[in-house]
């Protein structure tokens, strides 16, 4: 009796003239399996929810000030992942004041002398604030490994001190949230290309960049490792697929939202008082003042 389809033995393995399987093969069709074809998101579909869960996001930070929390969100990730459009995002319809960005950047000599900790630890929030590290001191673990900026000992220093840290910060209060942002290695050369030939994107593409696409596997290295030690109970890493720029933003927007137990205290309607009369108040002349010029009539 023939066998059936489901029955039948796999394939076996490509293999070289040598008879050793063709490990590019085999880690190309792994890769494949584990990370799908990314579809495409409707861009209406994305405007409108976008829009839903940043009046979320406001609601959020209301709960925030009131509540006198103190909230410290990670952004880590390849680059050219899609970490500062996400950012960009959180933050359009927040007040600074509560909510603020941190990129930090190349330390002082000064600064490398310090406690590795503590370049960061004057920009952690008080209570009633969120602050977002576009970048973060887990820098340590990937550029500065693999660039060489720091030594082993300190490297395995950091992997050490890093989970104590959080867990520091936490039981202080502070709620810590990471992200990981993961992009293929195809997804990130179109976004580096792009770079390349979009004006106000160029800025966007620093040597560090061009450097890391011929260090793809020590980046991939860095991260397991990384993970191994810091995905800790009191702070775990979250992993964000952001081959598609629309799902990564509304994926993490909305998990972020759900990390922190809130609720609405939008104010009640105001009422404008009416505005006061001149009762001889002068405007000066316009010809006192120096006006903008119209370009655009």
């Amino acid at each position: 009796m023939k066998k059936r389809k489901a029955d039948s033995p796999r394939k076996p393995e490509k293999r070289d003239a040598g008879g050793v399987t063709d490990a590019l093969t085999v880690e190309k069709s792994v890769a494949a399996e584990e990370r799908p074809k990314p579809r495409k998101m409707d861009k209406k579909f994305y405007e409108k929810e976008l829009a839903r869960l940043q009046i979320e996001l406001v609601k959020l930070q209301e709960w925030i000030r009131e509540n006198g929390l103190k909230v410290v969100v990670i952004f880590e990730g390849r680059d050219a992942a899609g970490k500062g459009g996400v950012i960009k995002r959180i933050t359009q319809s927040l007040n600074p004041r509560i909510c603020r960005v941190v990129a930090l950047g190349t330390p002082t000599e000064r600064e490398e002398t310090q406690w590795y900790f503590q370049r960061y630890v004057p920009h952690l929030p008080a209570a009633g604030e969120m602050v977002l590290f576009d970048r973060s001191w887990y820098n340590r673990a990937g550029v500065e490994r693999v660039m060489g900026f720091c030594t082993d000992d300190e490297y395995r220093e950091f992997l050490r001190s890093c989970p104590e840290f959080e867990r520091m910060l936490v039981r202080s209060g502070v709620t810590i949230i990471k992200y990981w942002f993961s992009v293929s290695d195809e997804e990130q050369e179109r976004r580096f290309q792009t770079r390349l030939v979009t004006p106000t994107k160029r800025w966007k593409l620093s040597p560090m960049d061009i450097e890391s696409r011929s260090r793809w596997v020590e980046y991939s290295k860095g991260k397991d490792e990384m993970f191994a030690h810091t995905d800790i109970k009191q702070a775990p890493w979250y992993v964000v697929e952001a081959d598609v720029k629309k799902r990564a933003r509304l994926n993490c927007i909305r998990h972020l939202l759900t990390m922190i137990p809130y609720e609405d205290l939008t104010p009640k309607p105001i009422k404008l008082p009416p505005r006061q009369e001149a009762r001889g108040y002068v405007r000066p002349p316009f010809s006192d003042q120096t006006f903008v010029p119209d370009s655009y009539d």
